[in-house]
């Protein structure tokens, strides 16, 4: 049995002479529709730090207004603070208590204070007991300092980092003493001592430290 011949059928067309000014403006259009792509990939990613920081204000603001609706805050008085402030920490010790503040202050804070304070670095001293001379208590203490109020910081940065202690450890920001900042260079030191003062080894005291808070820079 034989099978039917096929027969193709073949059409050639003639290509479209598109013309020098056609060639032009499809070159043009690929060309403007590349830089408007790559400017808008380029602005996108210039913005995207501010995208992140405006989406993060509208998270805290929105976390806020949560944790005010849910607790149903009571008014505060004149030392009162009306914001519920969440700060991690680690409990390192209950006896003696000793709490960890992971990240407290960021990078420019510390350098902030730094700067601030290096240029008025001075040998530390010490407190002296009864009987004690600064002869006798040579080597305890070899650190350099410097003595600093938050309201001689123009900037405002140390009100912030007192504020934010205060709200930490709970004590108003009344009750806190000048910024003793201090630097240890490699191989100084202080011995171990006690931050309060014994009435009986110091003499009468006006006022007694109830906490330490130490932030650490390296």
């Amino acid at each position: 049995m034989r099978g039917k011949a096929c027969k193709e059928n073949w059409r050639f067309y003639k290509k479209p002479n598109l013309g020098f000014p056609a060639l032009i403006l499809s070159c043009s259009f690929f060309f403007i529709a590349g830089l408007f792509a790559s400017n808008l990939l380029l602005s996108q990613d210039t913005s995207s730090d501010e995208r992140w920081l405006k989406a993060r204000a509208r998270q805290l603001q929105s976390v806020e207004e949560e944790i005010i609706s849910k607790y149903n805050l009571l008014p505060s008085g004149e030392t009162g603070d009306d914001f519920i402030t969440l700060i991690p920490f680690q409990i390192l010790s209950w006896r003696p208590r000793a709490l960890y503040y992971p990240g407290f202050l960021t990078a420019e804070q510390c350098q902030h204070i730094i700067n601030m304070a290096k240029p008025s670095l001075q040998p530390s001293t010490l407190a002296l007991r009864k009987g004690e001379t600064a002869e006798t208590t040579r080597g305890i203490r070899t650190s350099s300092g410097m003595f600093v109020l938050s309201s001689e910081d123009q900037t405002g940065v140390l009100q912030v980092i007192e504020e934010k202690i205060a709200r930490a450890i709970m004590i108003p920001r009344t009750h806190g003493e000048a910024f003793n900042v201090l630097r240890y260079e490699i191989g100084q030191k202080y011995d171990a001592h006690y931050d309060a003062f014994n009435p009986e080894e110091y003499g009468p005291q006006t006022s007694q430290r109830v906490a330490t808070f130490l932030i650490v820079s390296i």
